[in-house]
């Protein structure tokens, strides 16, 4: 039989293609998810695909996680012991612990790695403490059960949700106060700050919305609603968020509405819904922006969603309420 070289193109092409395709195949299982579960006192590791389980047993009650600034551990604060345990990755096991205040909830570093800062609920503050030394440096009281906390990238500001007061606190972390409080919607949770740093997206638990801050002037610029077909506005409870690596999208968690929705930046309109786990909460994206990665709290696991396709493609048992997730590549 001959062959055309039309023929020999179109193998070759297929033959890239395949080959790319094994290559992407090869990194994201190599990548590693992380995803703490608040009932077993576990951090659970899966594979890039969601497969290839390892459970770390860690303290009471973990919730939110952050990777070191050398990549060696993750920190993570454990709301049932007033603790924030240190797991070492080559090793996979928790190394150590040290005390924090009462019912600790997120977390953020600093960008030098020395400062880690962590919202308590019970203490209605935001505590600061030295890494190296382990020891309290300052807190700052805030509305009732702070919750979400961003720094901004100089390391001079942070941004912190209080659920009851419903605002954001600006607080300047050289002079240990709170320098401005921004109206938000019903219980705002959590933040993700976009690339350029001149947004900051917040979400509001009890309003089915995010508040848009302009980070230059410090006010809301937009807010963005959801709603999905058959449900009320009371059942849609957005808390997590991600931006996209690019910049152009912003992935919403919607709580008890058992969707993610992935919102235009530019537009600030909902392109899509797609249906994952019962109470999809924390959220994360591979660093293509590929998979996005959710956790979902009443039906215990985790799910992939391909987010070219818009399309939920795996869900895997991810321990007793998963609460965040961390993806390392």
């Amino acid at each position: 039989m001959l062959w055309s070289p039309l023929v020999f193109r179109l193998a070759g092409i297929l033959a890239v293609f395949g080959g790319l395709s094994v290559a992407m195949a090869q990194t994201s299982v190599a990548a590693r998810v992380y995803v703490s579960n608040e009932k077993d006192n576990q951090i659970v590791v899966f594979d890039g695909q969601g497969q290839n389980p390892v459970r770390i047993p860690v303290c009471p009650r973990p919730r939110d996680m952050k990777f070191s600034a050398n990549g060696a551990h993750i920190w993570v604060v454990c709301g049932d012991s007033n603790q924030l345990g240190w797991v070492d990755l080559a090793q996979n096991k928790l190394a150590g612990t040290m005390a924090l205040g009462d019912s600790p909830e997120m977390l953020a570093v600093s960008p030098d790695g020395k400062t880690l800062y962590v919202t308590s609920e019970d203490d209605s503050a935001l505590m600061a403490y030295d890494l190296a030394s382990r020891k309290k440096l300052f807190e700052v009281k805030t509305g009732g059960e702070p919750e979400g906390v961003q720094l901004m990238p100089d390391g001079k500001f942070a941004y912190v949700t209080s659920e009851l007061a419903n605002v954001v606190h600006r607080i300047d972390l050289q002079q240990k106060k709170i320098i401005q409080n921004i109206k938000v919607g019903n219980r705002p949770r959590r933040f993700s700050l976009s690339p350029d740093g001149r947004e900051l997206w917040v979400s509001n638990e009890l309003s089915a919305s995010v508040s848009v801050i302009d980070t230059a002037t410090q006010q809301v610029k937009t807010t963005v609603p959801f709603q999905i077909a058959g449900m009320r506005a009371s059942e849609i409870t957005p808390v997590g968020l991600v931006h996209s690596p690019d910049g152009r999208s912003v992935w919403v968690s919607l709580g008890r509405a058992n969707h993610v929705a992935e919102v235009d930046v530019a537009s600030k309109q909902v392109r899509r819904t797609v249906l994952v786990g019962k109470r999809a909460w924390g959220l994360a994206l591979n660093k293509s922006g590929s998979m996005l990665y959710v956790a979902n709290g009443l039906s215990d696991d985790l799910t992939l969603v391909d987010t070219a396709q818009g399309k939920a493609i795996r869900t895997v048992s991810a321990g007793r309420v998963p609460h965040t997730v961390l993806v390392r590549e």
